[in-house]
């Protein structure tokens, strides 16, 4: 568990946020490519006042299904980028989608 500082006190005060070095273990990614996802903006992390990375755990999720796209189907990571979001807006139509038919 990563832990954020509370200003006020000095204490920590536990996160759901994951920190750089587990993110890469969970996810597989070289710190060469993530760097490359931010700066492409596709994770946006928080930051610590040590200005340190912190993830949440759906960005887990998106990295890993991008690492799979890029790897199973030889995508460059633009293309594997590309296709988790549309993936992505899919899943939020058919939730949607969803709602209004249970509204019928």
């Amino acid at each position: 568990m990563t832990f954020v500082q509370i200003r006020e006190y000095g204490l920590p005060a536990p996160s759901k946020c994951i920190g750089m070095q587990e993110f890469l273990g969970l996810t597989g990614l070289s710190e060469d490519m993530l760097v490359e996802l931010i700066r492409m903006e596709w994770i946006q992390p928080a930051r610590t006042v040590q200005d340190e990375y912190l993830f949440m755990s759906q960005d887990v999720v998106r990295v890993c299904k991008f690492q799979r796209l890029c790897t199973d189907f030889e995508l460059s990571p633009v293309a594997g980028i590309i296709i988790v979001d549309l993936l992505e807006r899919i899943n939020r139509l058919e939730h949607t989608l969803k709602s209004f038919s249970r509204q019928i």
